[in-house]
């Protein structure tokens, strides 16, 4: 029965006219906005109006040009030679987003062929997904790692002055990089620690400022670098 119902909304083989062109397009759009709400109702980080509007255009581009492309193998060739005088330069994307555009790109390729069942079918299949993977939170990691950078006065031993302070916290850490600032008069520590998404993380670093003098002191929030 639903076999039947997707090779009725399923033609590969019908001819390029105005009326299948329109309706090719139209389907991506839908799908492409279908998928682009789905991207920001699930996009706990936040995102961009550029790419949400591009994930809704993006499956009938793809359509479109495989609309044009057809069977004929010269007009491909052709088409391919125009795209690779195209450069895009963009910094390295989320793994989540190139998911998400692979995902529009597929759909707009379904929609170029004539397949709108198994379009629609596997658009909402995905879509549903990605919602229940992120009310679940699927694959989020329980603790946090951090790059803390303690000053401390040339007179105090470096070596167990925060450990209490560590274990107190159940912060896992580990002493990177020791050197002296202010003509020796300082040193300045940097720890790889790793922590829990409920420590509370002011009241660990008032401890540690407690216990360093008040001197400089900072939490990064990203793991340690190359240039340490």
């Amino acid at each position: 029965m639903l076999d039947s119902l997707l090779n009725a909304a399923t033609d590969t083989t019908t001819e390029l006219t105005f009326m299948s062109t329109v309706l090719s397009i139209l389907i991506a759009i839908l799908l492409g906005g279908i998928i682009s709400l789905t991207y920001m109702k699930t996009n706990a980080n936040g995102y961009t109006q550029s790419f949400s509007l591009t994930m809704v255009i993006l499956p009938a581009i793809v359509a479109i040009i495989i609309l044009l492309i057809g069977s004929n193998i010269a007009r491909a060739f052709s088409l391919a030679g125009a795209f690779s005088i195209i450069r895009f330069r963009s910094a390295p994307g989320d793994p989540k987003d190139i998911a998400f555009v692979l995902f529009t790109m597929a759909a707009g390729l379904a929609c170029g062929v004539g397949a709108f069942g198994y379009a629609v079918l596997f658009t909402l299949i995905l879509c549903i997904l990605m919602f229940v993977l992120s009310k679940f939170n699927f694959g989020a990691r329980k603790t946090l790692q951090r790059t803390l950078k303690i000053t401390i006065p040339e007179n105090l031993s470096y070596d167990d002055a925060f450990d209490e302070v560590f274990q107190k916290y159940n912060v896992q850490y580990e002493l990177k990089k020791i050197r002296t600032t202010e003509l020796g008069s300082l040193y300045e520590l940097v720890y790889g620690v790793t922590m829990n998404q409920l420590t509370n993380q002011k009241e660990f670093l008032d401890e540690i400022r407690c216990r360093n003098g008040n001197l400089d002191l900072s939490l990064t929030m990203s793991p340690t670098t190359s240039e340490y």
